[in-house]
């Protein structure tokens, strides 16, 4: 990377195509982030050939420019050696300075393989609370986290006070926001196999949905935008790089926020420079912003149901006859602009090229088929733009290119012998898990989720027995709260713990004998990520339920632990850190396809659930026979104002993880 002063962080920005690559690099941004064809979390974007990112990560070094390589699916048990090979392609070819992961797994595989690269956790590992830098500082070679969106400006500054030396952090400072948190959102994955945790979300929170006699998109989020507040994080030396999201969008987009946010970092306090970043941003394409929770004082709720909230800049509204339908354009619109007309979740929207010059307030007629399309009170977007000058500074950049010949991927031989489990397996058990102990509880051992009210109705006897459930993200609020809940458990000789976060043993007092399982929602998909696990200190280990029936069956065979799987119960769709106002909590809604589900509240965060459980019971033998121990079931309350429906609950297994 460019030798920046060690007090200014780097301008990070996003590349899904060749053109958005070449605009970081002519907007001056100091590092670009992008992915291959395989194994990135934003798949639904161009991404890159071996040979065509080659080109460009020697052109972006010559620019003094650094390369990262995002890394960040799950990876699958099967998909260990391809895995491996793309690694070693990546360090013979592109040399990246960096690469994004999620799964534990690809730490063990780029030490295998010798990369060089530095490695970063991206957000999808959820890395949320300060007392887990210290678990990230014991990972190798990697030496910075990826801070989940989340967070305001205190809890920010309290991870960096809390970074150990070697790691750096990462904030996002523009682009989408998910409603779902980071690595705990399975809405997509849930309704048709397209994981988020695999890039192929198809955005489920983007759509509209009926509670009571409304139909709003109560899920769709604005796009994060600190602009000018983005100057606060300037005074923490531990934040390495601000990093704008957006992998899917075009050049013009990726031209507009680097330039702003480095006239911001650079120039933030000269009035006339301030004006000119935030007139850049309001041009860039995205869709209304929001500080979200940045400033602790006057948070915002990202969500505002009657907002617009597609992508891009809205041109207007269609107006005129079905047979000729016209937009009267608020701005002045270029040839070559590409329109959307109609939002993304339209399954009869169209995309449209210009081919002429249409000034401010002009009148552009558009030709659609009325008979399919809905025409009038219909939005128009700008979504992508290339002005004669943007194209001028990519071409020029385009010509320095040094051509790289395409290479095959070869099928590498990385050594890949798994450790397999040793020990005296556990004899098979049920697990109920509730939210507080339940009465009798009959043969099987009951799991809680750890909270003060489940602690102060368990008696010493009985929590001892107890499996203590860690919630699937704490934040750095509620980090104390947890490891004192924790202590007051291990006082009551509590030595059963599930963990929903790799990092959560930070939380648990050292130089016990604990039993600790991680959870289902560590997202663990592969017998790398189950050793990783045990070098932790785990004593085995929930499998994600997101997987499919051959994964279920291949991943005992990889694995160096005893492995439990969710059986039964109320899996949610996500996990969120907010609500829209107009979403009644424990109240049904309805998805355009028609299924129910509904919102409730565990802690500080909403929890949507559908109204049909997870449910493989009928596989139990197999499972068993293939290696697994721990069957359990999530036992979570049911308002009375939902019905359950009976329907299949295999989830991905007969279709697989995708």
């Amino acid at each position: 990377m460019k030798n920046l002063p060690t007090s200014k962080p780097a301008i990070l920005a996003p590349a899904g195509n060749k053109a958005s690559f070449l605009a970081a690099v002519a907007a001056g941004a100091d590092a670009v982030y992008c992915g291959m064809k395989q194994f990135s979390a934003r798949m639904a974007a161009q991404n890159f050939s071996l040979a065509e990112l080659a080109s460009l990560a020697e052109l972006a070094r010559s620019k003094g420019v650094s390369v990262y390589i995002a890394f960040n699916t799950v990876i699958k048990p099967a998909e260990l050696n391809d895995a491996a090979a793309m690694l070693l392609q990546l360090k013979e070819s592109v040399k990246p300075d960096a690469l994004i992961v999620q799964d534990l797994a690809m730490i063990e595989l780029a030490r295998r393989v010798k990369i060089n690269s530095e490695l970063h956790l991206s957000t999808l590992a959820n890395v949320s609370f300060a007392k887990a830098l210290k678990c990230v500082a014991n990972l190798q070679n990697v030496s910075r986290v990826v801070l989940p969106r989340e967070l305001s400006v205190d809890e920010i500054k309290a991870m960096a006070a809390a970074c150990p030396a070697g790691i750096g952090l990462e904030v996002f400072i523009h682009g989408a926001l998910c409603y779902g948190i980071s690595g705990r959102c399975y809405w997509s994955s849930y309704m048709g196999g397209k994981s988020g945790l695999r890039g192929r979300c198809v955005q489920p929170c983007r759509r509209r949905y009926r509670s009571g006699d409304t139909e709003k998109r109560f899920f769709s989020c604005r796009d994060l935008s600190l602009d000018v507040l983005a100057k606060v994080l300037l005074s923490i030396p531990e934040i390495k790089a601000w990093k704008i999201e957006g992998r899917k969008k075009g050049p013009h987009y990726v031209y507009y926020t680097v330039s702003a946010y480095k006239m911001l970092r650079d120039h933030g306090h000269e009035p006339d420079k301030k004006k000119a970043a935030l007139e850049m941003l309001s041009l860039a394409l995205g869709r209304v912003s929001t500080h979200y929770g940045f400033l602790p004082q006057r948070p915002q709720i990202p969500i505002q149901a009657d907002d617009h909230t597609g992508s891009g800049r809205l041109m207007g509204y269609l107006q005129g006859p079905k047979e000729r339908p016209f937009l009267i354009t608020r701005e002045a619109l270029l040839p070559g602009d590409v329109l959307r007309v109609g939002y993304e979740d339209d399954a009869w929207h169209i995309v449209k090229r210009l081919n002429r010059h249409v000034p401010a307030k002009g009148r552009w007629v558009i030709k659609m088929d009325a008979r399919k399309h809905k025409v009038k009170g219909t939005p128009v977007f700008l979504i992508d733009r290339q002005e004669p000058e943007l194209k001028e500074l990519l071409a020029a950049l385009e010509s320095e290119m040094q051509t790289m010949a395409e290479s095959n991927q070869r099928v590498v031989d990385v050594p890949l012998r798994l450790p397999r489990f040793r020990g005296k397996a556990p004899a098979p058990f049920e697990l109920r898990v509730f939210r507080t102990p339940a009465a009798g509880g009959g043969t099987a051992a009951t799991g809680v989720w750890l909270s003060k009210k489940a602690l102060h109705s368990c008696n010493d006897p009985l929590a001892a027995g107890v499996w203590w459930w860690l919630p699937p993200v704490i934040w750095p609020a509620d980090e104390d709260e947890q490891a004192g809940l924790v202590e007051i458990a291990v006082k009551k000789r509590a030595r059963n713990f599930v963990l929903n976060a790799p990092w959560q043993v930070a939380l648990l007092p050292k130089g016990r004998n604990m039993n600790l399982w991680s959870g289902p929602f560590c997202n663990i998909t592969s017998g790398l990520s189950v050793s990783a696990l045990k070098s932790l200190g785990f004593s085995g280990a929930v499998v994600s339920p997101e997987l499919g029936e051959q994964d279920f069956l291949d991943l005992p065979g990889q694995s160096s632990l005893p492995l439990g799987i969710v059986l039964f119960g109320n899996w949610p769709l996500c996990v969120s850190r907010t609500l829209s106002e107009q979403m009644d909590l424990d109240t049904p809604f309805v998805s355009p396809r028609g299924e129910h589900a509904w919102v409730a509240k565990h802690g500080s965060e909403y929890w949507t659930y559908p109204n049909w459980v997870l449910d493989t019971t009928m596989k139990r033998e197999i499972l068993l026979r293939a290696g697994y121990r721990c069957f359990i079931h999530l036992m979570e309350p049911v308002p009375k104002s939902v019905t359950m429906k009976k329907r299949p609950g295999l989830w991905n297994w007969r279709m697989g993880m995708r």
